[in-house]
């Protein structure tokens, strides 16, 4: 008969104990990552800051008025506007490609097509944007539009401009949505199946709304991404200020005013200089409208699994 030994009602074998060595890791690893989230949190502070002195010197000299005007100096108007048709544009592109790319490499791509085709489309994130503004003016305003599909535009334009953001935006698009939707369980789709639901009524009607949330951030991302681009616009949509519904034209984006104006040819410290600080904190309004809004729809439509 064994000696008895202590009473275990559970019948389980006791935790092992964590070592004191792995809480020490453990309380560096959490003021770490503390750090690194302050330090963010920090920067945007820090940004802000920057802006609003010359932000407040430029409003202290030209009125409120003369800044979201239509025409004029100083007007922001035809600023936003080039920005938003270079963005819808680009976003007319971008979304059905990278949609698309992401429902083929979820859905339907094997894994070995997948580890080859994913690393590829991800590779267009590589790309500068300098190199992309310089294939629009090479490539796809001479030879695309003008030669190939004829279409009357000039050496710089909004919808060149917009063709080739929306191509450097699709890996962002891409690479998000295919987690969105390799995120929704295998089990929904098997249920789908075995309804009678072929592979694409089970994509569109099964798996893109259970992964509504993570597309739509996606979608949203991409919209920040291309808002905020500089050196394609700055290139390809054109240098000068004007109000047109034409993407056929050249027009100014907010990225591009900030990149001439930046260029050396306003003094420090006056009003012309002080312009691009309000530019800026008007972009950075819009780029947190935007982020905002991809939060309320992510957690709106978001579903636990």
């Amino acid at each position: 008969m064994s000696p008895a030994g202590p009473s275990n009602p559970t019948g389980l074998s006791a935790a092992p104990h964590l070592g004191a060595k792995s809480r020490p890791v453990e309380r560096v690893i959490k003021i770490v990552l503390v750090a690194s989230a302050l330090i963010s949190v920090g920067i945007t502070f820090g940004i802000i800051a920057a802006l609003i002195k010359p932000v407040l010197d430029f409003f202290a000299e030209v009125p409120l008025g003369d800044f979201f005007a239509l025409e004029g100096r100083y007007a922001v108007i035809p600023l936003v506007v080039g920005t938003l048709m270079v963005t819808v544009i680009a976003l007319v592109v971008a979304v059905p490609l990278g949609l698309g790319a992401a429902m083929y490499l979820s859905e339907y791509a094997s894994q070995r097509a997948r580890k080859v085709l994913k690393p590829v489309v991800e590779l267009l994130a590589g790309v500068p944007s300098v190199v992309y503004g310089f294939f629009a003016l090479s490539f796809v305003t001479p030879t695309l539009l003008q030669k190939i599909l004829n279409i009357p535009v000039g050496f710089t334009s909004v919808l060149a401009a917009g063709l080739v953001l929306g191509v450097m935006i699709i890996p962002t698009i891409a690479s998000l949505a295919e987690d969105a939707f390799s995120a929704v369980p295998q089990a929904m789709r098997q249920g789908s199946l075995a309804m009678g639901a072929n592979r694409m009524q089970t994509t569109l009607r099964v798996v893109f709304p259970a992964a509504l949330s993570g597309v739509a951030a996606a979608v949203v991302l991409g919209m920040s991404r291309a808002i905020g681009e500089t050196m394609i616009v700055a290139l390809a949509a054109g240098a000068q200020k004007r109000l047109s519904a034409n993407p056929l034209e050249g027009m100014q984006t907010m990225t591009g005013f900030m990149a001439q104006t930046a260029g050396g040819e306003s003094p420090v410290g006056s009003t012309a200089y002080n312009n691009l600080f309000a530019v800026g904190m008007l972009l950075f309004a819009i780029t947190l409208v935007l982020n905002l809004a991809s939060i309320s729809i992510v957690r709106r439509f978001r579903q636990a699994y």
